[in-house]
């Protein structure tokens, strides 16, 4: 699908300068220019991610990247708050996606050997009118990866949603059992009310599930968080995404979640290797 617009989800995005954390067995390199996302983990050595080198260089496509101050789609990029229509920069088709900081460069607060510490300034624009600031830390331990993230809310109320967007190199197999499935309409988004899951491929967003294991030959990542919606995407040959996000995709629509002045939004996301 193509994106007329210069920061658009399908325009090629470089790395930039990339940090190192690691742990023992686990390295991770992170893209501060880039959206403030994971360019690549390696565990034992073995790259876990779709990389900007892959084949796939286009902003949305690549790495573990933040989703803030939503995720996955808001349709046509119109919703309402507090009595006022926005209408959102489109940056795939029609609709907006993902937010704006996988887009931006993010400011370094603190990198150590194995921790790193991002923050981003929310615009106050037409891609986002509200403001308000984002924070992620990326921590490594011998087997695991945490990442926590979240967003606050200035001197003006705003809806939020966040969450992540790992691409991981296609699994052989992937464990995920939800309970229920937000139906897709024909624009591929998010709908209510909920029903039963559907067999995979997936391109959906579920509840019910307590996170999801990954086998690739010898190796197991276990995802866990305290996000209550899971996004997986396993439509494509090259990758599998098993994205943990606060809310629904179109939530600003479906069930906005309201940050008052001061308010903020926090989650975590571990992924545990075996």
């Amino acid at each position: 699908m193509a994106d007329d617009v210069p920061d658009g989800a399908h325009a090629p995005l470089a790395s930039g300068h990339v940090l190192r954390i690691e742990c023992a067995a686990l390295v991770a390199s992170v893209a501060p220019s880039a959206g403030g996302r994971i360019a690549q983990i390696a565990y034992e050595g073995v790259p876990q991610l779709i990389g900007p080198d892959d084949g796939h260089p286009g902003t949305i496509a690549w790495g573990c990247y933040p989703m803030v101050p939503w995720a996955g789609r808001v349709r046509n990029g119109r919703f309402s708050f507090d009595g006022q229509a926005h209408t959102l920069t489109p940056n795939l088709g029609a609709h907006a996606i993902h937010g704006v900081g996988f887009a931006m460069p993010w400011q370094v607060e603190l990198h150590t050997a194995d921790c790193i510490v991002l923050s981003l300034q929310l615009p106050r624009s037409a891609r986002w009118p509200f403001g308000g600031i984002a924070r992620q830390t990326i921590r490594a331990t011998p087997r695991r990866l945490r990442l926590t993230l979240d967003v606050h809310a200035q001197d003006q109320a705003m809806p939020a949603e966040i969450g992540w967007h790992p691409w991981f190199r296609k699994p052989d197999r992937i464990d995920f059992r939800p309970a229920q499935v937000y139906p897709r309409d024909a624009d591929g988004i998010a709908t209510l009310p909920m029903s039963a899951p559907p067999p995979s491929p997936w391109d959906d967003c579920f509840t019910g599930a307590d996170g999801a294991v990954l086998h690739r030959g010898a190796q197991r990542i276990t995802l866990t968080s305290d996000c209550d919606h899971w996004v997986v995407f396993d439509e494509q040959a090259h990758a599998t995404c098993v994205e943990p996000q606060s809310g629904p995709p179109d939530a600003f629509n479906l069930a906005p979640r309201i940050l008052h002045p001061g308010e903020g939004i926090n989650r975590w996301f571990e992924m545990l290797w075996s």
